[in-house]
């Protein structure tokens, strides 16, 4: 007998996993209109190389494209893009120091290192914050990397899991290396 009421249906598996894909592309779609600029930066403050930095990219968006179907809305898309990409940047990072001795340092040899006297331009001092922050390990390299993109500090304490204090310190303390590092340099080429 016909009640005039229709039972509640399920979509078919194959329906509903083409209406998921479709909206995880659509979200793909604006995350990366978004956030590519700074996708590419972030890219760039973990690899030197521009043709691995390249497949470093694209490793970021697949990683960003998998991981949407997983997005609930519980934090800003921001803040999402910006977590997964850091992830796929320290797991880049881990598998490239398996396969090299390149040294990782943390904040205190950092302010042992030098710039080499003479280089004033621009463009150098520029290259060298960067080879610096390359050098980071990844934590502090992901808190930089995400103030330099204007994140604040509780922004990037959601992002890393850090208090927005700690945060702020780390800011603080790589700010003022690096700030020594340009000064040294630049006094070097007087």
């Amino acid at each position: 007998m016909f009640t005039g009421v229709k039972p509640a249906c399920k979509e078919s598996p194959v329906r509903q996993t083409t209406s998921v894909v479709s909206a995880q592309d659509d979200t793909y779609e604006r995350a990366a209109a978004e956030f590519s600029p700074a996708l590419s930066r972030l890219a760039r403050g973990y690899e030197a190389d521009p043709e691995k930095r390249r497949d470093l990219l694209q490793e970021i968006h697949l990683a960003l494209w998998r991981s949407l179907e997983g997005f609930d809305a519980r934090c800003s898309l921001r803040t999402w893009v910006y977590r997964v990409a850091h992830n796929a940047g320290a797991t880049y990072i881990a598998r490239q120091k398996r396969g090299r001795s390149q040294m990782l340092v943390g904040l205190e040899e950092l302010e042992a290192v030098a710039l080499p006297a003479g280089h004033a331009d621009e463009a150098v001092v520029l290259d060298r914050i960067t080879e610096l922050i390359q050098s980071l390990k990844p934590l502090d390299r992901q808190v930089i990397l995400s103030y330099l993109e204007g994140m604040d500090a509780a922004a990037i304490g959601e992002l890393t899991g850090l208090s927005a204090g700690n945060v702020a310190t780390k800011v603080h303390r790589i700010k003022a290396i690096l700030a020594r590092q340009i000064k040294t340099g630049v006094r070097h080429a007087r």
